[in-house]
């Protein structure tokens, strides 16, 4: 696992696009794992930017949106499915065609989530998923004590995540109970893993996860055992991380050929 510590969230936003763009313009087919909430808005405002100059093609590269919830119309603005299309496809002018969100309207939940699995194994998976990461350690919306081999399924918000969610809403009584969100096995079947995390509200989750020991009270703690997984904070977040001095260490000397940026 490689941490990266910046010094606002800005450039958090800046450095994980900028790892995004390489691997698009090295693979212009890509497919992208599409996380939503606040974390990693500033990393779509930047690729919206290489986009509209030219510098990055978006248009053959594919997306899987981590989570939906369930029962909320697409047109509601704060359904994934809205989300992504206006934060994510049209932005980076992506094919709509190819940018797929679970279906949180399905008569059939069950069936419905395990099509969205076989979805993104007949593109040969996901090959970088964005994350980030809620402050009691809920990555997608796997809350604690999800399995670590939990593929696509229905979950029960925690009353934390939904408390946490009704700044979007307006209040936690009109934040979905439920969702359909991509599991912990889904996400580690990704080729890489980039996740992000600002502000001091979400240092707890950080340490637990890049820190702690690998247990289901904190689901993020799974990148621990991805072999390519990268954490990109900024210093607010990595308030609680005891190694962080390190960190920044083996970041400032990374050999030239490791750089993406």
């Amino acid at each position: 696992m490689e941490i990266v510590i910046l010094p606002t969230a800005a450039e958090v936003g800046h450095i994980a696009a900028a790892k995004i763009a390489g691997l698009v313009t090295r693979k212009p087919d890509a497919v992208l794992g599409l996380a939503t909430g606040s974390s990693p808005l500033a990393i779509y405002a930047e690729l919206a930017i290489l986009a509209r100059s030219g510098e990055v093609d978006f248009s053959r590269a594919r997306g899987f949106a981590l989570d939906e919830y369930v029962g909320l119309p697409v047109e509601h603005p704060q359904s994934y499915a809205s989300v992504i299309r206006t934060e994510v496809t049209q932005p980076l002018g992506m094919d709509a065609a190819l940018v797929r969100v679970p279906d949180g309207l399905a008569p059939d939940l069950a069936a419905a989530c395990e099509e969205y699995e076989r979805a993104i194994a007949s593109v040969g998976g996901i090959d970088l998923q964005i994350l980030g990461i809620g402050a009691n350690g809920h990555v997608g919306f796997n809350e604690p004590s999800s399995s670590f081999q939990s593929r696509t399924r229905i979950k029960t918000l925690a009353p934390q995540t939904r408390a946490d969610n009704a700044r979007f809403f307006g209040s936690p009584d009109e934040v979905p109970t439920h969702c359909v969100t991509q599991g912990l096995g889904t996400i580690l079947d990704a080729g890489e893993l980039v996740m992000v995390a600002q502000g001091a509200n979400k240092a707890d989750a950080v340490a637990r996860a890049v820190e702690g020991p690998i247990s289901s009270r904190c689901p993020g703690s799974i990148l621990q055992w991805h072999r390519r997984a990268t954490v990109i904070v900024d210093e607010a977040a990595a308030a609680g991380l005891e190694l962080a001095a390190y960190y920044r260490y083996t970041y400032e000397n990374k050999p030239d050929w490791q750089r993406w940026i």
